[in-house]
């Protein structure tokens, strides 16, 4: 009974994510219950269970114990047979994408300059099994991060001073497509906000802005609309977001951040994600973590390295939500971890890379089930951009 009981606990944590955890409770995480609107599930506990990371398995990955990694594709090379597809260099960005036979995509980007970037993507059938390997789209620059759509689509960002965002399709039906529309600027990331009917997008600069696009005609038509820039400011000792529209979006004469003198610039805007109505994003050159609530316009952090004695999380960088509403946040470079704020402020890493000293984690993502997490070490264990590796963490049965 114990064993089964443990066996369970394990399949929830990916299923109803790390809610409720006490594992490395630490002060340098601001309690943000009180800005989610759903109580997550934390009936449970698996400390127990899970104790810390352990040592290093042979892939180099620390994992808690029940779980195990497997590298499922590496830079120039094939990942299956019947492909031509050679995996990228410089995985960045991901996401997963179910398909209707019961499998699943996981897309990538590929952060290369000089039209030489892009998206690839790896297929796995209903048994985790990779299918096939393939682009979904080529001769962009710097594709960084980006976002999943609501209606099974792939945004990608370049990250460039002329950088646009493509909508792509996971399973390679169409080519991908430019949206301008979202703006001509050094774009990071994007997050779909269906109910509101908005696109939060980051810019990845050191006095960045952070964007909403409002489609002309509705979602999913990203083709025209308005693009604003969040202005904050003070209100009954709170910080309220003002959104102010931007005259040119195509940045004709001059940067879009350049345009609106009342705009707040973002200290390096990376990932970005929501989570009943509260929009996450991560700003690299002060490690923090912010969360925007969309039904009431505050703006709070609830992570920040600067007030932390012992930073356990540095080099923010891309962000995806447990089904539970823990904000998962990849590192770039630090301690190549990837680390769990939960809502009642605790801070767990669940996954560590060891000897890529020289590289990133990028593109944490579940797979439709929950079952699985994937990502990608850009830079792998030889540091170059040419050694990337993309994992995948999956429970031992």
């Amino acid at each position: 009974m114990k064993m089964e009981r443990q066996q369970e606990l394990r399949r929830k944590f990916l299923r109803m994510g790390l809610s409720g955890l006490g594992l490395f409770a630490a002060g340098s995480v601001i309690p943000y219950k009180s800005s989610i609107g759903k109580t997550p599930d934390s009936s449970f506990s698996l400390i127990e269970t899970f104790g810390g990371l352990l040592p290093p398995d042979e892939n180099g990955v620390m994992l808690p114990h029940g779980f195990r990694s497997r590298i499922v594709a590496r830079s120039g090379e094939n990942p299956v047979p019947s492909s031509k597809y050679k995996w990228h260099d410089s995985p960045d960005g991901g996401a997963c994408f179910e398909a209707d036979d019961g499998g699943w995509v996981y897309v990538s980007n590929s952060e290369r300059p000089n039209k030489a970037g892009g998206v690839g993507a790896l297929r796995f059938n209903s048994s985790g099994e990779i299918i096939d390997a393939y682009s979904i789209l080529q001769n962009t620059s710097l594709n960084c991060a980006g976002g999943p759509t609501p209606w099974g689509t792939w945004l990608s960002c370049e990250e460039t001073p002329n950088g646009l965002v493509y909508e792509c399709d996971p399973f390679g039906n169409t080519i991908g497509k430019a949206m301008p529309a979202l703006g001509v600027f050094k774009h990071e990331a994007a997050a779909v906000d269906l109910e509101r009917q908005v696109v939060y997008l980051t810019e990845d600069l050191p006095d960045g802005g952070f964007y909403r696009f409002r489609p002309d005609h509705g979602l999913p038509d990203l083709t025209s609309g308005k693009l604003e820039v969040a202005s904050v400011l003070e209100e009954g000792g709170r910080k309220i977001i003002r959104w102010i529209p931007v005259p040119d979006s195509q940045a004709r004469e001059k940067p879009i951040r350049e345009q609106v003198p009342g705009y707040t610039s973002f200290r390096g805007g990376e990932g970005v994600a929501i989570y009943d109505d509260v929009v996450y994003f991560a700003t690299k050159h002060d490690n923090r973590v912010w969360a925007y609530d969309s039904v009431s316009g505050e703006l709070s952090v609830i992570y920040d390295a600067e007030i932390a004695k012992n930073p356990e999380l540095t080099g923010v960088d891309n962000i995806v939500i447990s089904p539970a509403g823990d904000v998962l946040v990849a590192e770039d470079s630090g301690s190549m971890q990837i680390i769990a704020l939960t809502p009642k402020g605790s801070l767990i890493p669940i996954v560590q890379i060891v000897g890529h000293d020289r590289s990133e984690i990028a593109g944490p993502a579940f797979d439709p089930s929950f079952q699985r997490l994937y990502f990608s070490s850009q830079r792998g264990s030889i540091g170059d951009n040419k050694g990337g590796m993309t994992f995948e963490i999956s429970l031992i049965d």
